[in-house]
């Protein structure tokens, strides 16, 4: 190691690292692998002084994460699975939360190949130049232009959430969610969804759903009131924001064992739930409120 790389401060990069390797890879897990991979890289590493070593390690970083994704791709089964979710509403968290995406268009991002989805990130998220996107992800800008133009046209008919309410309003509008599922109030939450309202559920390899996907009023509101009172009625609540979106923790005996979040339309509808409940996925956000 020069005397250059002693001197450097790398836990200083871990908070400014890690939005942009989450937003691509969606796991918090993974996005610390591909900081961790990143800054052992750069220690390693024979090279001179870099003049700007923010901008290295964010390119860096960025193609590790792009590396990652391709690789779990190849693995990944037809299962349903839910991006891990991210509180951005906790006080003391370092991380710089206003550049991690909405949930909403974190699932819409899987629809996207790698490098459409870096660009899109890139561009949309972080206010990137095709110039400065050709130089990451050593391209052109025309390159640039053509996989964001792609990326555009796959998620066009697509509305993701972003955050409409106050945080006193959401949990009201939580409140009368929870009222209207305790009560059975079918008309009451039927007022509240989308005609096209969608339930996900991604319990991963450990829990059993009951159902991985609903669609339609009739159907979500039979699943959601079945799994409340089958499950969640005895359980205690937190309204919370998850990936800039409204959502319920539920804890078992103290454990936190699911977490809803909810995509609301501009009419403050809502037009989807994804509900985790893998342990893997919500052990961080377990962490945080512990």
């Amino acid at each position: 190691m020069n005397n250059y790389q002693e001197m450097f401060d790398f836990n200083k990069y871990q908070d400014v690292l890690f939005p942009f390797a989450y937003n691509i890879l969606g796991s918090t897990d993974d996005a610390k692998d591909a900081i961790q991979d990143t800054l052992n890289n750069f220690i390693s590493s024979s090279k001179n002084e870099i003049e700007n070593p923010k901008a290295y390690l964010i390119k860096s970083v960025i193609n590790t994460s792009i590396n990652k994704k391709n690789r779990k791709k190849k693995f990944i089964s037809n299962a349903i699975t839910l991006p891990e979710p991210i509180a951005t509403d906790t006080a003391d968290n370092e991380i710089n939360m206003k550049d991690i995406v909405s949930y909403s268009l974190l699932i819409l991002l899987e629809e996207l190949n790698v490098k459409e989805r870096a660009v899109f990130i890139l561009k949309e998220a972080f206010n990137y130049s095709h110039k400065d996107i050709a130089e990451v992800l050593s391209s052109t800008t025309e390159n640039s232009r053509k996989l964001l133009s792609r990326a555009k046209l796959k998620l066009k008919d697509s509305n993701p959430s972003k955050k409409i309410f106050s945080d006193k309003k959401t949990n009201e509008y939580l409140e009368s969610y929870i009222s209207a599922i305790r009560n059975r109030d079918i008309r009451g939450l039927e007022n509240l969804f989308t005609n096209d309202i969608a339930v996900v559920a991604d319990g991963g390899d450990e829990i059993k759903v009951l159902k991985n996907f609903s669609t339609g009023k009739e159907e979500c509101i039979e699943l959601l009131i079945m799994a409340y009172e089958k499950f969640q009625s005895q359980q205690d609540i937190k309204f919370v924001e998850v990936n800039h979106q409204p959502a319920i923790l539920y804890f078992n005996d103290g454990l936190l064992s699911a977490c809803q979040i909810f995509s609301i339309n501009a009419k403050q509808k809502i037009n989807k739930i994804s509900s985790v409940l893998d342990s893997k996925k919500l052990k961080n956000i377990a962490q945080l409120i512990s």
